[in-house]
């Protein structure tokens, strides 16, 4: 379906996109839409996302008692579309707010809400996760991390990896095995860890794009107090399958946006390059505009779901699976229509860099947030109803 904003809404979506025509200049718009994060301009992140806390543009969801604004799925929305639509930065901030604050906020208790929502809506402390592990990636019931009580405090040993935002973060939630006579998703543990502190090591991890966003995360003899716990000992899968639901909800509509943008450079792109004639040429672009109108009425419908008060479920894994095999052909199509220019880097900022990027860092699309692999399981076991094989 359409959706046509009711009075309210038009007024929340004319506050959203004024407050971004007057506060999105200077640093925050130079620096662009790329999902590339470095050291080189992660203050200035830090920085836009204390802006949007002091605005009261963090938290937007949260039950005001929380600090937010309870904001319906209508305005949570708008304001994704509002910000995707004024070309707003990619957010620093997202594993605090959009992870475990609704995390906290459904299974912590009220000193672990107390002491860690403020900060995240302030844009003053900030998160990564720790969930995947070189021998247990999508298959998070076979993590080998371990944290054993030891009086008041748990000792934390094992290493993660793929931890994107870790060498910025001031803190990490780490599923882990604390009931060791007790096996797979019954032993497991939502913990939180401080990072600055000697037993825990960050290694950033270059990627193909020439990026360090991901990481590798060592704990040896890490510490953390007895009630960084989130959901009760032994309740770890649940809570973990909690904070791994809130990364569905209507943030993809955005996403989408931002993919129809950038599909509109690739066809400007071939139509400057005089190819967007050419038999295979036209044959793929078409392809990449029908997908993304399937993905489009997708979210719609997903976002009906939501409005009618429903909540993120398996079927999201279809999502995940169709964009991100999606964005791989494109990034693909961008490089072939780059030609020789894609085999030397282009000035960072250029529409041409931005398709290097996306050409090689979409590689990962298919492997983080769950591979391909474990899509298509969940799909047929959970969506279908079909047996485990």
């Amino acid at each position: 379906m359409e959706f046509t904003d009711d009075p309210s809404i038009t007024s929340f979506r004319n506050e959203v996109r004024s407050w971004l025509s007057d506060n999105l200049v200077g640093e925050y718009r130079s620096l662009g839409t790329s999902a590339e994060m470095g050291a080189h301009d992660w203050p200035v992140r830090v920085r836009w996302e204390q802006e949007l806390g002091r605005a009261g543009w963090l938290g937007l969801t949260w039950p005001k008692e929380f600090g937010g604004r309870a904001a319906s799925v209508a305005e949570e929305l708008a304001f994704a579309e509002e910000y995707a639509l004024a070309d707003g930065p990619q957010r620093a901030g997202f594993f605090g707010e959009g992870l475990l604050g609704p995390t906290l906020i459904t299974f912590g208790s009220s000193e672990q809400q107390e002491r860690f929502l403020p900060p995240i809506l302030r844009g003053d402390e900030y998160w990564c996760q720790g969930f995947s592990e070189p021998g247990a990636g999508s298959d998070l019931a076979g993590v080998r991390t371990t944290a054993v009580l030891d009086g008041s405090t748990w000792r934390v040993d094992g290493q993660k990896v793929w931890t994107s935002q870790a060498q910025f973060a001031q803190w990490i939630f780490v599923l882990c095995r604390t009931e060791l006579d007790q096996v797979a998703h019954k032993s497991l543990s939502y913990v939180l860890v401080p990072i600055d502190q000697p037993g825990v090591e960050v290694r950033p991890l270059m990627d193909l794009s020439g990026n360090d966003h991901f990481c590798e995360v060592f704990f040896d003899g890490a510490v953390t107090t007895s009630d960084m716990i989130v959901g009760g000992r032994g309740n770890g899968w649940r809570t973990a399958m909690g904070t791994l639901g809130f990364e569905r909800g209507t943030a993809f509509m955005a996403q989408q946006l931002r993919f129809a943008k950038e599909f509109a450079k690739v066809r400007q792109l071939a139509v400057d390059k005089g190819v967007e004639r050419d038999a295979e040429i036209r044959q793929r672009l078409a392809r990449a505009y029908g997908e993304l109108e399937i993905m489009r009425w997708s979210g719609l419908r997903n976002v009906t779901r939501f409005l009618q008060g429903g909540q993120p479920g398996p079927e999201g894994s279809i999502g995940k699976l169709f964009w991100s095999k999606w964005h791989q052909r494109l990034g693909e199509l961008e490089a072939d229509l780059l030609g020789a220019d894609a085999l030397v880097l282009q000035p960072e900022g250029s529409t041409a860099h931005d398709f290097q990027h996306t050409f090689l860092f979409s590689r990962a699309h298919t492997i983080y947030a769950g591979s391909s692999e474990i899509q298509r399981n969940i799909i047929g076991e959970r969506v279908l109803g079909l047996p485990r094989s």
